[in-house]
């Protein structure tokens, strides 16, 4: 049986608005087992980024309980779910959030000085992930002048660099021209099978989605398996 890397039960979102309550999702329960790669599709405004954040403790729920990797990560301490958060979950999100006057390799090296590594170590891995995401040519460029495509696998290296057992990605392909796009979505599937860090990547990109292992629909407040072989619900 392999490992659980991310349970959840009963988990509720609750938000006012205008004076009313507004309930994003309820009950809902989630299971995503190591090295899985799973897409979180659904209608726009249905809480796929909510849900997302939550399951990388960027927000907590109203209700419920979240297990990644067997810690019940709500009932940590905000220094101790910080620690959690910088040591096991990378993000990508559909704007890069790259400093665009510092070199490709700067940025990935961003996290590795933060945690408090050498400079040395901290250069070498950025180097390593950016070769990883075939960039090992652009180490020395400006983001700023990298292509939209180049600039999202700078970001792809930052998140995985400090080795993260959680990828969690946020529409990475949603400013994307179709071929970048395409390369991005198929840079983030091989990064999942070379290092096995469990991925969960929220889309409106269906081609993207029917390539990874799993495929879950948000419709309603509830997760739904989707049949990949079968036709879905028009969410585009």
């Amino acid at each position: 049986m392999p490992e659980v890397a991310i349970e959840v039960q009963d988990l509720e979102k609750t938000f006012v608005s205008d004076g009313h309550r507004v309930t994003v999702f309820s009950g809902l329960n989630l299971t995503i087992y190591s090295g899985e790669a799973v897409a979180i599709v659904g209608a726009s405004g249905v809480g796929k980024t909510t849900l997302l954040h939550i399951l990388g403790t960027l927000e907590r729920p109203s209700r419920g309980r979240v297990w990644l990797f067997g810690q019940d990560v709500f009932s940590l301490s905000e220094r101790e779910l910080s620690r959690f958060r910088n040591q096991e979950i990378g993000f990508v999100f559909q704007f890069h959030h790259l400093l665009p006057e510092f070199t490709a390799q700067e940025n990935v090296m961003i996290p590795c000085l933060i945690a408090g590594l050498p400079p040395a170590e901290a250069a070498k891995r950025a180097q390593g992930l950016l070769e990883a995401v075939s960039l090992g040519h652009r180490l020395d460029y400006r983001v700023g002048d990298l292509s939209g495509g180049e600039q999202q696998r700078v970001a792809i290296a930052r998140a995985l660099v400090l080795s993260p057992r959680l990828l969690l990605a946020d529409e990475p392909t949603g400013n994307l021209d179709p071929k970048s796009g395409e390369k991005i979505g198929q840079l983030i599937l091989d990064m999942n099978r070379a290092y096995h860090t469990t991925t969960v990547v929220v889309t409106h990109n269906l081609s993207l989605a029917r390539r990874m292992d799993r495929c879950l629909g948000l419709s309603q407040g509830r997760v739904i398996e989707l049949d990949k072989e079968h036709p879905w619900p028009d969410w585009e």
